[in-house]
């Protein structure tokens, strides 16, 4: 399918020490047409979520290099990219981009086991939407700067204005800023970040936020 002016957008961007896997390929682990596949699956899943208005838009802080790096697509490793797909009814999105063995992300686990409790329209999304990383660490996590953040946010507010969503649920103190920073117009809900002994926390302030009750061994 030909890509989403949205998506072009995002692919545009090239900032230092930054990955962009809509355009970038990584040769150890990625597929030679990598970069199209993951543009594509986004671009579909834009345009399946711009169909009707969306419920939230959940936001993390910036793709991490066992997840978004390798799918193209927020809060989701190699594990749940197929089931991301699914939620919005697009098979031909389930295909990984990389090779080798799968690789999990802590982070999109604990995301994902309460997406699959939720029937909501959820897009996922973040403040800034590439793979910053470490100098000469590709594989590393690194907070995005000032720069990558006011790039980020001017595409937030494109995307908050194509979606209509009636909530933004922002992860995390980072994403719950940059939220708050550039839309006064939707509600934004600030939750936990699952990571760093947050998961509790995360999973209590969702199920509270979606009507679900956690029982004891399970997360509803």
């Amino acid at each position: 399918m030909k890509t989403h002016p949205f998506v072009t957008a995002v692919a545009s961007l090239q900032f230092e020490d930054c990955f962009n896997p809509y355009s970038d390929r990584c040769e150890i682990h990625d597929r030679w047409d990598a970069p199209r596949r993951r543009a594509t699956a986004l671009s579909a899943m834009l345009c399946r979520a711009s169909e009707e208005p969306v419920d939230a838009i959940w936001i993390g802080r910036d793709l991490g290099y066992r997840g978004g790096r390798r799918t193209g697509l927020a809060l989701t490793d190699d594990f749940h990219i197929g089931q991301h797909a699914r939620r919005w009814n697009l098979d031909q999105a389930a295909e990984r981009p990389t090779i080798g063995r799968a690789v999990g992300e802590r982070t999109a686990a604990v995301i994902w086991g309460m997406l699959e409790h939720i029937d909501a329209r959820i897009f996922l999304w973040n403040v800034f939407p590439l793979h910053p990383h470490e100098s000469g660490d590709p594989f590393s996590n690194r907070q995005h700067n000032a720069r990558e953040r006011r790039a980020g946010e001017e595409l937030l507010q494109q995307l908050i204005a194509m979606l209509r969503p009636s909530r933004i649920v922002a992860i995390g103190n980072d994403a719950a800023a940059a939220a708050q920073r550039i839309t006064n117009s939707v509600p934004v809900i600030s939750v936990r970040h699952p990571s760093y002994g947050g998961q509790t926390q995360f999973q209590k302030q969702i199920s509270e936020l979606y009507g679900r009750s956690m029982s004891t061994g399970s997360l509803f």
